[in-house]
C-alpha cells in the first residue's frame, strides 16, 4: 500500500517548541551575527563606503541583533525598542535614502536565518519552519519603527533647514540692512551665488494660496523658491530659470501668470529688499477681474497715481471737473479718443482703432485739449493723464 501522504508544513509553533526554540535562540551570538551582517552591508548601494563610521554600524547592528532575539523569544516586538529609533534618526542625519536604510535592514532577516538554520539540528527542521512567522514579523516590527523613527527626523530635520533659512532671509529685511559681507555669507548659506538675478513676486490676500501651490510646484519639479512675509504680502522669489522645455521652465511660467506683483533683483539679495516692496506694490494694485502678474511697465502709473492720491494731490480732478461740462455722449467720445491715441501715440492708428477719420480723431483731441487745458499730444501734460487713468 502507498505510504499515506505527510500533512502539510505548519507555520504556526506547536506547543512543545517553545524549549527548543529558546535553546536555538540561546546560542545566538549577536557579536557573530554583527560581523556577519557587515559583510552583507557593504554591498548595499548608499553603504559603499559606509556613511556613518563603521564602529557606529557595528555598535548599532549589535544592539539590534540583541532587541531582535529577544523579540524572538517573546514572539515579536511588543513595544518600542531604543535602537530602531537610534537607527533611524542617525540614518537619516547620515542622508541615507530610506530605500538603503529598508534594504540594509532586510540582510537581518537574512543573517538571523542563516544562522538558526546553521546552527539546528536535521530534526529542527519543520521547528525552523514553523517560526518563520515569528521572525518575519519581528525583523518587520523593526524595520517598522526604524522608517518611522527615520521619517520623523526628516521631518524634523526639514524643520530645522525652514527655520534656519528663513532666519537667514530675515536677516535681509531687518533694519538696518545687513553689510556687504554679511549679504555674501547669506547668499552662500542659501545656495545662491554672489549677484544673481533674482525673480521677485508678491501675492496678497485671496491670492496667497495660488502662489504657495505654484512655488510647491516649482520646489517639486527642482526648482528652488525661498519665501519671506512682508506685512500682510507673500514675497517668493528663485534664480532666473534658463532652461526651455523643462519641468522647471514649465512650473516657473506657471508662476508667472498668477495674479502677482512681479520684480526683479538684479544685483541678488543686495536688491532684494527694494524689489520685494516694488513687487508687494503693484500685487496691492492689481484690479479684482484682472489676471497675470503686474509688473513695472504694466503697473508704474497706478503706483504713481496711488502715491499722489496719497499724499492729497489728485492727479486730474481738473480735467474730470472740466469733462463733467459735457454731455455723456460727447465725453465718452473724447475720452475713448485721448485714451487710444496715448496707447497708440498714432493718430491713423488710433483712428481705425475707432473706426473714424483721421480728421474727426484730431478735432476730438483738440476739443479735448480745449475743455481741460490738457494737450495729449504734448509729452509732458500727457503724462498726467497717463498716471491718472491707470
Amino acid at each position: 500500500m502507498p505510504a499515506a501522504p505527510r500533512p502539510p508544513l505548519s507555520d504556526t509553533p506547536a506547543p512543545g517548541d517553545r524549549k527548543r526554540w529558546l535553546e536555538l535562540l540561546d546560542q545566538l551570538d549577536p557579536h557573530a551575527l554583527t560581523d556577519t551582517f557587515l559583510t552583507h552591508i557593504v554591498t548595499v548601494p548608499g553603504y559603499d563606503p559606509p556613511p556613518v563610521p563603521l564602529s557606529e554600524v557595528r555598535r548599532t547592528g549589535r544592539l539590534s541583533f540583541i532587541a531582535l532575539v529577544d523579540g524572538l523569544r517573546a514572539g515579536g516586538l511588543t513595544e518600542a525598542i531604543p535602537v530602531a529609533r537610534d537607527v533611524g534618526v542617525s540614518r537619516a542625519r547620515a542622508r541615507i535614502p530610506i530605500t538603503s536604510l529598508m534594504t540594509a535592514i532586510r540582510a537581518d532577516f537574512a543573517v538571523l536565518w542563516e544562522a538558526l538554520t546553521r546552527i539546528a539540528d536535521p530534526a529542527d527542521a519543520e521547528l525552523i519552519v514553523r517560526h518563520t512567522g515569528i521572525v518575519l514579523r519581528t525583523v518587520d516590527e523593526y524595520a517598522g519603527q526604524t522608517q518611522q523613527a527615520y521619517v520623523a527626523e526628516q521631518q524634523r530635520m526639514r524643520e530645522e533647514e525652514d527655520s534656519v533659512r528663513r532666519g537667514l532671509i530675515a536677516a535681509v529685511f531687518q533694519d538696518p540692512p545687513p553689510a556687504a559681507e554679511r549679504l555674501a555669507a547669506i547668499s552662500g548659506d542659501l545656495g545662491l551665488p554672489p549677484h544673481t538675478e533674482l525673480t521677485v513676486t508678491a501675492a496678497v490676500g485671496d491670492d496667497i494660496p495660488a502662489l504657495r501651490f505654484a512655488v510647491s510646484e516649482l520646489d517639486r519639479a527642482g526648482g528652488i523658491t525661498y519665501t519671506h512675509h512682508l506685512d500682510d504680502t507673500l514675497i517668493a522669489f528663485t534664480r532666473q530659470i534658463d532652461l526651455p522645455g523643462s519641468h522647471i521652465d514649465e512650473r516657473y511660467r506657471e508662476l508667472l501668470d498668477l495674479r502677482i506683483g512681479l520684480a526683479s533683483a538684479r544685483d541678488g539679495l543686495a536688491d532684494l529688499r527694494g524689489a520685494a516692496h516694488v513687487a508687494r506694490d503693484l500685487a496691492h494694485v492689481l484690479a479684482a477681474e484682472e489676471t497675470g502678474a503686474m509688473t513695472w511697465s504694466r503697473g508704474w502709473a497706478r503706483l504713481a497715481a496711488h502715491s499722489l492720491l496719497s499724499s492729497g494731490n489728485p492727479v486730474i480732478a481738473d480735467v474730470h471737473a472740466a469733462l463733467a461740462q459735457c454731455g455723456d455722449a460727447e465725453r465718452t467720445r473724447l475720452e475713448e479718443a485721448v485714451r487710444s491715441y496715448l496707447r497708440t501715440g498714432n493718430i491713423g492708428v488710433s483712428a481705425e482703432e475707432l473706426f473714424c477719420h483721421r480728421n474727426t480723431l484730431t478735432n476730438r483731441l483738440h476739443r479735448f485739449t480745449d475743455l481741460t487745458g490738457v494737450n495729449p499730444v504734448i509729452p509732458h501734460e500727457a503724462a498726467r493723464l497717463v498716471v491718472g487713468w491707470a
